[in-house]
């Protein structure tokens, strides 16, 4: 079976086609700027030279259409025919309480996306076009939508409640929801395997690091606790998100610099993290060249990030009373040597002990813990467009 999974961002959109067979990559790509001046599909089929047209995207239903067209190109495709897919799998980021699983779409389905879209304004909304898309370009064919916080929908009451009014919850069910579950799922699932551990009886904090980050803490496979909220800006400093301030700092600023609640939010998730930190760059990579040079800020800024991941672990570990693996993913967890080594450093009294040559590594699921440490640390690379695969093939096949 061959498989489309789509990722629908607000102006955005990003796609891979996947033989189930072998799990195989057959293309990939990316449609950016949707709906604005500039529009342009980059498209890279496998053994075959990248592909890249630029054309008026005016909304989600031609860049889809787009996308199928690359994919039966007869010099850029990888498909005879639209009919040799047999399933199409959509991220979407908020399906509230409803849904803890991946599920076929139906009119059900569409409807708890649409009751979302106050939670995930930005998302899903091109979400929901992304699957209507779908159903009319590929009639007949099953769309599955895999969300993004229903990997956190296990954490106990005492967990995702907030201690504020529980009318809130009642009328408008304000918890932690909890957001990168796809990839939390699946780096947790592997990072278990990796490390021969017993899936029922296993502690796990993954962290998920770049530059929008969040850590879990999953007992048997299944998430008791996650650092984002009820919407990403709660938990780690970030690349442009504040992360967690005391909320009267927002009034505060907002008296002091006459600004309502929209703009203050406008400046906690854009205009914050390392980027407010720094002055520099929301990117690592720039923060560390800027810190060599001895730009204090860019430091302080990384010392921040670094002390904040080590704070959640720390707190996790007491969750969870121990901890079997710590893993680190996505684009810093993966590639910051130097990011993985200021984080392992707070946790020398708990026995764990960094292999400096293994840390130096990159691409490759991998222990950069040494044999001694009482600790199993590993990196494991995401694949959040795998898990949704194989989500997908999973339920259609049922």
């Amino acid at each position: 079976m061959k498989i489309l999974v789509l990722n629908c961002g607000s102006s955005s959109l990003k796609y891979q086609l996947f033989d189930m067979e072998n799990e195989e990559v057959l293309a990939k790509g990316l449609c950016e700027r949707i709906g604005a001046e500039g529009s342009v599909l980059t498209h890279k089929p496998e053994g075959k030279e990248k592909y890249v047209k630029e054309a008026p995207m005016p909304d989600h239903s031609t860049a889809v259409q787009m996308v199928l067209d690359a994919l039966v190109d007869s010099d850029h495709g990888v498909i005879s025919h639209i009919d040799e897919i047999g399933a199409v799998g959509h991220r979407v980021l908020h399906a509230g309480q409803k849904y803890s699983a991946s599920i076929i779409v139906n009119d059900d389905v569409k409807k708890v996306v649409r009751e979302c879209f106050d939670l995930g304004p930005l998302h899903n909304p091109a979400n929901l076009i992304g699957i209507e898309a779908c159903e009319k370009a590929i009639p007949g064919k099953p769309n599955v939508a895999v969300f993004d916080t229903a990997f956190h929908q296990t954490m106990p009451e005492k967990a995702y409640m907030y201690a504020i009014p529980y009318e809130y919850y009642e009328k408008y069910a304000i918890r932690k929801y909890g957001f990168h579950g796809t990839s939390h799922a699946f780096v947790s699932a592997r990072a278990i395997e990796f490390a021969g551990l017993n899936p029922d009886n296993s502690k796990v904090i993954v962290c998920h690091l770049g530059n929008g980050s969040s850590i879990s803490a999953v007992v048997n496979g299944k998430c008791i606790d996650t650092s984002m909220g009820l919407t990403p800006l709660e938990g780690l400093a970030m690349g442009t998100r504040s992360g967690d301030i005391d909320p009267a700092v927002a009034q505060f600023i907002a008296n002091k610099e006459n600004k309502d609640i929209n703009e203050m939010l406008n400046i906690l998730n854009k205009k914050s993290g390392m980027l407010g930190l720094s002055g520099v760059s929301s990117d690592f990579r720039d923060l560390w060249s800027a810190a060599e040079k001895g730009n204090e800020r860019a430091k302080m800024a990384l010392d921040v990030f670094c002390y904040r991941v080590a704070k959640y672990i720390g707190s996790y570990i007491t969750a969870m009373n121990g901890v079997d693996v710590i893993a680190f993913t996505a684009g810093v967890g993966e590639n910051d040597h130097d990011v993985r080594k200021n984080v392992l450093s707070y946790f020398g009294y708990l026995g764990v002990e960094l292999d400096e040559e293994a840390n130096n590594k990159r691409g490759e699921d991998r222990y950069i813990s040494t044999p001694n440490s009482k600790i199993k640390v590993v990196v494991i690379p995401t694949n959040e467009e795998l898990k949704i695969a194989r989500e997908t093939k999973e339920l259609v096949e049922k």
